[in-house]
């Protein structure tokens, strides 16, 4: 009989009391309910079922599921519903992917800020689509995309960007007819990275001047307003960057890159390797390295607050 692979549940379970002792004061509202809820998943806390064999007299007795789309057992679920309605509003043309990435300068801005931040960034990432596609010089069409916000890399470290899905190409200014993109590439990176970084720095620079964001602890010298000045020089002089793959296939195609990409947690079960001395081990891929598999370990209390720390993402809009 194969051996019961390990969980995230079994890892909150097992230092759930020392982990809320050591950060429960500090999680939102939603972050404590999936940390409950992943708890509680199907065990006897929700309750229970018979589900009876289709082919035989046989009944079973079935655990509830929590339900949370931030629970690795129950993710499937929300996902399949939300492809299914994605399905019949996607075109029957290839699709191209452009993920445009916030600089890690912006780190703790978005931590204290995420809602902010993350709305800002759907915004940038939206107008600089929508303006360079609407340019005669690069494609002079108006697109549509699907865009889906992850805060997360493989190691689990605090890593915002978005992912867009495009068609190919888009309507004419008098909707009459269809503009086909070029075939190696949809839009220029370089000009899209250029307008994405000006576009979110005057809508940060607006939020500051509004006294929307949260400057605490390590941001807090940003409160003075030629600080603030600095940084946003400091981020003007970067490279932002703006990834677009050469379009890669139709509906069809979509539908499964869709399915890896929108409510995924931050690590599944089948990530984790082992629970050990209050170690968890977990493989990651590493993109620099050829898409290597490598082994990290992490401390069982810092692992809960990391994952926990991610769920307000992933999250999608059209």
């Amino acid at each position: 009989m194969n051996e019961r692979r390990l969980a995230v549940a079994d890892v909150f379970r097992q230092h759930e009391q020392e982990f809320l002792q050591r950060w429960g004061h500090t999680l939102s509202a939603q972050q404590l309910r999936a940390f409950r809820d992943i708890c509680a998943c199907r065990t006897t806390v929700l309750g229970a079922h018979i589900e009876p064999c289709d082919s035989c007299s046989r009944q079973i007795i079935a655990y509830d599921s929590c339900r949370n789309r931030h629970c690795p057992k129950c993710q499937s679920t929300a996902r399949d519903k939300w492809l299914a309605a994605q399905n019949a509003a996607l075109l029957s043309v290839p699709y191209c992917h452009v993920v445009s990435t916030l600089p890690q300068e912006l780190s703790l801005l978005a931590l204290q800020n995420p809602r902010r931040i993350y709305g800002i960034l759907f915004r940038a990432v939206s107008e600089t689509l929508l303006t360079i596609a609407a340019d005669p010089r690069h494609l002079g069409a108006h697109i549509d995309f699907r865009a889906v916000l992850h805060t997360w890399n493989q190691k689990m470290l605090h890593h915002p960007h978005l992912h867009c899905l495009i068609p190919a190409g888009g309507l004419s200014s008098d909707r009459s007819r269809w503009i086909h993109c070029r075939r190696r590439f949809f839009l220029p990176v370089k000009v899209l990275g250029s307008l994405f970084r000006g576009k979110f720095l005057a809508f940060l620079g607006t939020a500051y001047r509004k006294k929307q964001l949260r400057l605490l602890g390590g941001p807090a010298h940003l409160q003075d307003p030629a600080q603030f000045d600095r940084f946003l020089s400091r981020l003007r002089s970067l490279r932002w960057v703006v990834y677009a793959k050469p379009p890669f296939g139709g509906p069809e195609h979509v539908i499964k890159y869709l399915a890896r990409y929108t409510h995924r947690v931050a690590i599944s079960n089948g990530r984790l390797l082992q629970m050990r001395d209050s170690q968890v081990t977990f493989c990651w891929r590493d993109s620099a390295d050829g898409n290597q598999q490598k082994h990290m370990t992490l401390d069982a209390i810092e692992f809960i607050r990391v994952r926990l720390l991610w769920n307000d993402g992933p999250r999608g809009r059209v």
